[in-house]
């Protein structure tokens, strides 16, 4: 596999190296399900567990990696119903109420992303995930208490469809391993 650096990163950034392409190709398809992912990952590359962890926070750092978690993906846990909720927050109080909004465990991606005046008013978002809708809303109920976001203008997005889910692809031509 042959790194195209210029697809990843910027000019005048971070120079990545064979060991940083190395490490790249082995969380290309995840990272493993196992105890302790980072170990696993440096005996693949021929590095310590220590040196995994020091290069993917500089890669994360400087932008080759622009982040790094987990694909959920739900129904394969067990959640059969996932909802967008979308909220128009007051811009200097999105960082608190996205905060509280990710202390939640039915939640799995909470973000800001600018408006899009005047047709789409919402800045903040969550995805909340439920065995079926009605748990959903019953979660949604239990932040808006919890958050104090009574009142806020939201809307509650429920998926109708589901799409390969994946993890980012730094090598040209190689499918991650996700489906």
């Amino acid at each position: 596999m042959d790194l195209n650096v210029a697809d990843i990163m910027p000019t005048g950034q971070l120079t990545v190296d064979a060991t940083d392409r190395r490490v790249l190709a082995a969380i290309q398809g995840g990272l493993p399900l196992v105890a302790r992912p980072y170990a696993e990952i440096a005996t693949r590359t021929g590095l310590s567990e220590a040196e995994v962890i020091d290069r993917l926070g500089r890669l994360l750092e400087s932008g080759v990696i622009r982040r790094l978690g987990v694909v959920v993906r739900h129904h394969e846990v067990g959640y059969g119903a996932n909802a967008m909720v979308v909220w128009d927050v007051p811009d200097d109080e999105v960082r608190a109420l996205g905060r509280c909004l990710a202390g939640f465990d039915f939640i799995t991606l909470c973000y800001q992303r600018p408006r899009r005046l005047p047709q789409w008013r919402y800045n903040l978002y969550c995805m909340i995930h439920g065995r079926d809708r009605d748990e959903v809303l019953a979660h949604l109920e239990w932040m808006v208490k919890r958050c104090g976001l009574q009142g806020l203008p939201h809307s509650v997005l429920f998926s109708r469809r589901r799409f390969k889910q994946r993890g980012a692809a730094y090598f040209a031509g190689t499918d991650n391993g996700s489906s």
